[in-house]
């Protein structure tokens, strides 16, 4: 019989049949319950490998990448129709066993009739009712079980436990932007503008020559043109400062609650439940 681990690393594999005729692909493998030993293959068939066919491990064999089984490939496609869910139920290995009793003779049979399953002598161990093995009277096994077969010796006790921790999640996004307003400006600027006032001097002798330049009467006009400040406007665009993004890590505390289930053992003793110190 080969080991688990070694049909493990086969899965995935192609199964044959002694003939050298593929089968199909390897699926799962199935041990017995009681013993651990490897008992069924679950082998692809059909058309496009939709079906999964249960086969038997007894007289398989590892042959390069292939596992060659001891029945024919007709024989696997037309096993009986059970469900690959990881665990066979006590009508199903009667099923299979019975179907390949016939192919495989004394050699991994025993009668039904007999009350003993199938591959009994090839390592296969007897399942009982539940598919666990019973114990009782076993040496240093107190007691048995009153829910099914006795297992063991004591009852573990398990209880679920809290990890809590931190994840760290997208919580937002914030971005720069920056647009235009507009708002009045007020200043006051000093503005100068020329004015016209008379000024008036005396005929003296310094000044007694250009008085007598012109003509007796006469009628003339004199100008003089006057200037004055306007205030000007002017814009321009100068950088005032730079403004950028930047993060900070802010710590806090949150509580979180959680329902956990625990088992409790009730003390014959006391009819106290819950642990308790001896």
């Amino acid at each position: 019989m080969m080991a688990p681990e070694q049909l493990q690393s086969m899965i995935g594999k192609n199964a044959v049949d002694s003939n050298g005729d593929k089968i199909g692909r390897i699926g799962q493998i199935y041990l017995d319950d009681a013993t651990g030993d490897p008992q069924w293959v679950t082998v692809s068939t059909g058309m496009f490998g939709t079906k999964e066919s249960f086969a038997p491990l007894y007289g398989s064999r590892a042959e390069g990448e292939d596992l060659v089984l001891a029945v024919s490939k007709a024989m696997v496609k037309d096993a009986p129709n059970v469900e690959n869910d990881g665990h066979l139920e006590e009508s199903e290995v009667q099923a299979l066993y019975q179907y390949y009793s016939g192919y495989l003779g004394d050699q991994g049979y025993r009668d039904q009739d007999s009350g003993e399953q199938g591959y009994a002598e090839q390592g296969y161990a007897d399942r009982g009712t539940t598919g666990r093995q019973d114990v009782t009277g076993q040496a240093g096994v107190v007691g048995h079980d009153t829910s099914g077969p006795t297992t063991d010796d004591a009852m573990t006790r398990s209880e679920e436990r809290v990890r809590v921790g931190t994840q760290n999640v997208e919580t937002g996004r914030a971005r720069l932007r920056k647009y235009i307003v507009t708002e009045n400006v007020t200043q006051t600027v000093p503005v100068s503008h020329e004015e016209v006032r008379l000024e008036r001097e005396p005929i003296t002798e310094e000044n007694m020559g250009q008085a007598m330049s012109g003509g007796d009467l006469t009628e003339e006009e004199h100008e003089v043109t006057l200037h004055a400040e306007r205030p000007v406007v002017e814009k321009e665009t100068v950088p005032v400062e730079r403004v950028r993004l930047a993060t900070e890590t802010v710590t806090s505390e949150e509580t979180v609650s959680e329902q956990v289930r625990k088992e409790q053992i009730e003390d014959p003793r006391t009819d106290v439940r819950g642990d308790q110190q001896r």
